[in-house]
């Protein structure tokens, strides 16, 4: 009796047929789907990249991002370095990706009350402002002076590693909040790299640009619904902007705005489709055109329009961006070569002191102010003690940090300005999970600390 249990449960008719291989495929896609496991595979690639640029390969691991690729015709020439192609291509990606989150919380999530948002959004204003501000009062009139916005950006991946491993220690009012205030220092960020970290301006290019941003307004409208189409003329408007004098990442923060929260199908729809699926007879059909092929056809293209293209897009380009987008660019970045007599020089205090107290006094004082002048509500879960122990998480600077770094300075500084910013990661990291696990007063065990609630939670979202 117990073998046809099993075997009911394993073959129910509501499940799909069960493979050998997924034994293998299954446990491999549950954790690609925790969030907090893009930010073990992150912290891999940066170690491994710091143990290459400190060994005896050194010499050929720089070497190698300057390999030079693109397209050569006649005399046409359009060619970059594997460092350039992924900090100015790929990790457009990223900045697509975060747009389309912030979106999707400004319009379906948590960020559409108003007074719940302005405490996230004030919160990562301070923790920009602030962060800079420390920094310049560091590098006033020094060399390093331009790189003020290296200390303004918050590592995602990093932060929700964190949270996720403190578990229900923690209120579900700091995971909402510290999730948004990251998106938002993200946004900030690219505009930080626009607005200050720009060349001379082509305005043929910048005109070339709005026509693609318009004709992708316009396929929208029309119901096009090709992301593949949506992507090839993307691809066109990067090379628009690229050309232009402004940093091409820009792109994927704009068509990420643009992107419909909109579902084609709506959920009665849906319903009603699925209630109209014809159950395949028995026998063989050799024509696609019978009426329950037709609408067995019909319900797969509802199930996936049921979706906004916000939710379709995140949930796509997720796994893509934490697994392979960000590990690649801290793989290309984080390589620097350490030496003790390295942590004295200006340039790295500076950019340390940005992060370790900028941050924490920013978002713990720009909240507070918020909340006296009535513009943001705090949360009854959400005491500024673990406001304090978020801000310190706040400073883990790392995968747009370096994405800054890599525009504000040049090669005799950049080095000095990534130790700051890995060293700082570090300790915030370190201080911060430390400071909201003594504040939560739980007594957890250990092996119950991961939240998969939240994890799952994140990723739902996303």
């Amino acid at each position: 009796m117990s073998n046809k249990l099993t075997t009911f449960n394993q073959d129910h008719a509501t499940h799909l047929p069960k493979e050998y291989i997924d034994r293998l495929t299954q446990p491999l896609a549950r954790f690609f789907q925790v969030e907090a496991a893009a930010g073990i595979v992150l912290l891999f690639f940066t170690m491994l990249a710091l143990y290459l640029a400190n060994s005896p390969l050194s010499e050929s691991f720089v070497h190698f991002w300057d390999i030079s690729v693109g397209v050569n015709i006649g005399t046409f020439e359009f060619e970059r370095t594997l460092h350039h192609w992924i900090n100015d291509a790929v990790m457009t990606m990223f900045f697509f990706l975060i747009a389309l989150e912030l979106k999707r919380e400004l319009v379906l999530g948590e960020l559409n009350d108003l007074k719940v948002a302005m405490l996230s959004i004030s919160a990562a204003i301070g923790g920009m402002l602030v962060p800079a501000l420390v920094y310049l009062f560091f590098q006033w009139g020094q060399p390093g002076q331009h790189g003020w916005g290296t200390v303004m950006a918050t590592d995602t991946a990093f932060v929700i590693g964190c949270l996720a491993l403190l578990g229900t220690r923690i209120p579900k009012s700091l995971r909402v909040f510290m999730l948004s205030l990251a998106i938002v220092d993200d946004l900030g960020a690219i505009v930080v790299v626009t607005l200050g970290y720009g060349n001379q301006i082509d305005w043929l290019a910048i005109a070339l640009a709005v026509v693609g941003f318009s004709a992708v307004k316009a396929m929208a409208l029309l119901g096009v619904r090709s992301i593949t189409l949506f992507f090839m003329i993307g691809g066109g408007i990067w090379l628009a902007v690229d050309a232009s004098g402004i940093h091409p990442t820009v792109t994927g923060v704009i068509l990420g705005l643009m992107t419909p929260t909109t579902k084609w199908i709506s959920d009665d729809r849906l319903h009603t489709i699925m209630d109209c699926v014809v159950a395949y007879p028995r026998g063989d059909h050799e024509s696609g055109n019978k009426l329950d092929r037709k609408a067995l056809r019909t319900a797969e293209a509802a199930a996936r329009e049921a979706l906004s293209p916000v939710e379709r897009l995140e949930i796509l380009l997720h796994p893509w961006v934490g697994f392979l987008v960000m590990p690649l660019f801290a793989f290309a970045n984080a390589g620097i070569p350490i030496t003790v007599t390295d942590f004295t020089t200006p340039l790295t205090i500076a950019v340390f002191l940005g992060f370790v107290l900028g941050k924490p006094v920013g978002v713990l004082l720009f909240s507070w102010l918020a909340v006296q002048l009535h513009m943001a509500i705090l949360p009854k879960d959400l005491t500024w003690r673990i406001i304090l122990g978020g801000g310190l998480l706040a400073g883990i600077g790392f995968t747009m940090a370096m994405f800054i770094a890599n525009l504000a300075f040049g090669e005799e500084q950049i080095n000095t300005a990534k130790l700051g910013i890995l060293s700082a990661s570090l300790i915030s990291a370190v201080a911060g999970w430390t400071l909201l696990r003594v504040f939560s007063g739980a007594d957890t065990p250990l092996e119950n600390t991961v939240d998969h609630d939240f994890i799952q939670n994140t990723v739902t979202k996303k």
